[in-house]
């Protein structure tokens, strides 16, 4: 991949940038909305999310990164358990993935996928976590989640 199509793949994430409400729809349980804000750091060379989450779910940090060997995207995942995971990412005409299918810096209990889209206006994202855990038939939703952007 050469420094063109490095910048390409970056811009392609711009769509993210800014401040958005982030309501988690779990089964059984009423969750206040959260808050969760992209930026570009160190030059433009990555891109940061962090958000702010009401119980259950924790306050997490996140940096997207290019792959230089194959184009595609890097998210590392922190949150405020101590959490830490790598997800293979892909972003694509509004199309946003987030795929977790090998070991990385904590053992693979279950394998985990986000799969969002991008609405026409920009700013809104709806989209789904799920997980395969072990003996299970394929993915089973988690929990729902939808961005609205408030400030770019």
């Amino acid at each position: 991949m050469d420094a063109t199509e490095r910048q390409e793949a970056l811009k392609r994430l711009d769509v993210l940038v800014g401040e958005w409400v982030v309501e988690a729809e779990f089964p059984g349980l009423e969750v206040p909305p959260g808050r969760s804000v992209f930026e570009w750091t160190l030059d433009g060379q990555f891109l940061v999310q962090r958000t702010e989450a009401p119980n259950p779910a924790p306050d997490s940090m996140a940096v997207v990164a290019v792959d230089p060997e194959t184009g595609g995207y890097t998210q590392h995942y922190y949150d405020a358990r101590g959490v830490v995971r790598l997800y293979a990412m892909t972003f694509a005409e509004g199309a946003w993935q987030l795929l977790r299918e090998t070991p990385d810096f904590s053992p693979l209990d279950f394998r985990q996928r986000f799969t969002a889209q991008v609405g026409e206006d920009g700013d809104s994202i709806r989209g789904v976590w799920e997980m395969w855990r072990d003996g299970s038939e394929g993915y089973q939703r988690d929990f729902s989640l939808s961005y609205r952007r408030i400030r770019r």
